[in-house]
């Protein structure tokens, strides 16, 4: 699956921007606006990669079923859109493997469940992404991963088949689109898998611990 690829598709938090401190904050603040105690940010960070739904699950143990979730995770977004390019960082080796994809000549991407509301602040804040040839958001399309539509819009914009897509991410939600858009796939570990996940079982056609692991992959293809 990793000959004659030329573009790289990513998922954007828990993959190569560390967003958990900015959206741990954001429902921690509702916690204490509410007079709770604060929680440790270790608490939040397992269940980064989820979103909304994980954050409003560790602060409150709330499910998208609770009549007051839909008012909650709007004051959720309203907090996390207020501070959400203050602390994002790289993760590690990101930046080098990004280097090394465009002096290889590939093309890269972002495939992200994030709305446009809070993708685009980011990507124009970071400078990571100004070599991105394709940014596709969580409404950019009539459906959010796991379906595969937001990664075949995004090898569209590259104008290249799926099959010469590979698609790297943190979540099992990834996998699942990636291998219903007929492109590679490759789980990333290094971001924030809970304690529950077991990355293994997700079908991936492969699993890295580090971002600059991909190299390998490509460089043995």
């Amino acid at each position: 699956m990793f000959h004659n690829i030329r573009a790289v598709l990513f998922d954007l938090d828990g993959t190569l921007i560390d967003s958990a401190p900015d959206l741990g904050a954001a429902a921690d603040k509702m916690r204490t606006d509410r007079g709770m105690p604060s929680l440790p940010a270790d608490r939040y960070r397992p269940m980064a990669g989820a979103g909304a739904r994980g954050m409003l699950g560790e602060a409150f143990g709330m499910t998208s079923e609770h009549p007051d979730y839909e008012a909650l995770r709007e004051e959720f977004f309203v907090n996390y859109e207020r501070r959400m390019t203050h602390l994002p960082t790289v993760f590690d080796g990101v930046g080098q493997l990004i280097e090394q994809l465009l002096q290889k000549q590939m093309q890269w991407g972002v495939v992200t469940n994030k709305s446009a509301r809070f993708t685009e602040p980011l990507i124009l804040a970071m400078p990571l992404f100004t070599t991105a040839g394709a940014v596709v958001s969580g409404d950019t399309t009539p459906h959010a991963k796991p379906h595969p539509a937001p990664l075949l819009e995004a090898a569209a914009r590259l104008e290249l088949a799926p099959e010469f897509c590979i698609y790297v991410g943190d979540d099992e939600r990834d996998i699942i689109a990636g291998l219903a858009a007929g492109m590679g796939t490759v789980a990333a570990t290094y971001g924030y898998l809970g304690a529950k996940a077991d990355p293994l079982q997700w079908g991936a056609h492969a699993v890295i611990n580090s971002p600059t692991e991909l190299l390998q992959l490509l460089g043995k293809a």
